[in-house]
């Protein structure tokens, strides 16, 4: 391995002359003196550290293994070179023992690697219950299928693919930042085109029992257990009064009648119809 000169590393270890490793230049001995000066300030100020025990980060990385982020993509996230995390895990070269101590700085950057789906490497395969909801949520609130597919650069007949059984980490990472991003936008429903094109994704997923974004909460949604929340499919035939009634409640709790639409699974057209002809009923009967 080469050691570069003006390093530490190089003075301790590199090649040089004699028989014993270690670079006497001068600008190896330079680097040597200034760490020895740094340690002895640390020294006199109580805050040298020379190193920590191994078996915190040792027991993170094999607990990241166990949930399918291997050792070396643990080593890319952390910033901690690849032969450093090998010998924390494995030991070597040779018969030498797994690391026992190991820098501060170098246990800081391990523990901080997040064992969370994020971490995995883009291939990883994993559960696909969280990606196949939200893709039929966005579906529920009116998105074509095709136009997701389009915003997730795949092919329309790959979309199936995207809800299947199991599913890559960098789909499940696309969809849910597609997700996050239109959950709570509306469609557009400017031309007469696009209101078709939402009106038949929405029957789409009311045909299939789809649920819309607000039915699912964010801390189950992956969970395959749990459903969507109670209460969220309404009937086909819902008395006009009792939709008006539904929508104003909602709409003051949202604050928001965008929000309300996807809460109660409707689109923002129907349900701003459903409200004026609620409040003309009264006029009508007051003119009869």
């Amino acid at each position: 391995m080469s050691r570069e000169h003006g390093t530490r590393a190089r003075y301790v270890m590199g090649e040089g002359p004699g028989k014993t490793p270690g670079c006497r230049c001068e600008a190896c001995t330079a680097a040597n003196r200034a760490y020895a000066g740094q340690r002895e300030r640390k020294r006199a100020y109580g805050r040298w550290q020379p190193g920590v025990g191994a078996g915190r980060a040792r027991e993170h990385l094999l607990g990241l293994s166990a949930a399918g982020i291997g050792w070396k993509r643990a080593a890319e996230l952390s910033g901690v070179s690849t032969g450093a995390v090998s010998k924390l895990l494995f030991g070597g070269p040779g018969e030498r023992p797994p690391t026992r101590r190991i820098r501060p700085e170098t246990e800081q950057r391990i523990l901080a690697v997040p064992l969370a789906p994020r971490s995995l490497a883009a291939a990883a395969v994993v559960d696909a219950t969280a990606t196949r909801r939200r893709l039929q949520a966005l579906v529920a609130r009116g998105y074509s299928q095709a136009a997701l597919a389009a915003r997730l650069g795949i092919g329309r007949s790959n979309f199936s693919q995207a809800a299947a059984s199991q599913v890559t980490a960098a789909t499940e990472r696309a969809v849910s930042g597609l997700y996050d991003e239109l959950w709570n936008v509306p469609p557009d429903e400017s031309t007469h085109r696009a209101r078709i094109s939402a009106s038949r994704a929405r029957n789409y997923a009311s045909a299939r029992g789809w649920a819309p974004p607000l039915a699912w909460d964010d801390d189950t949604i992956a969970d395959p257990e749990t459903g969507p929340a109670e209460g969220w499919q309404r009937g086909a035939r819902v008395p006009l009064a009792e939709r008006a009634e539904d929508a104003a409640e909602v709409i003051a709790w949202e604050g928001s009648r965008d929000l309300a639409a996807a809460r109660l699974g409707e689109s923002r057209y129907a349900l701003d119809k459903a409200l004026e002809r609620a409040s003309a009923q009264p006029a009508e009967r007051e003119a009869g």
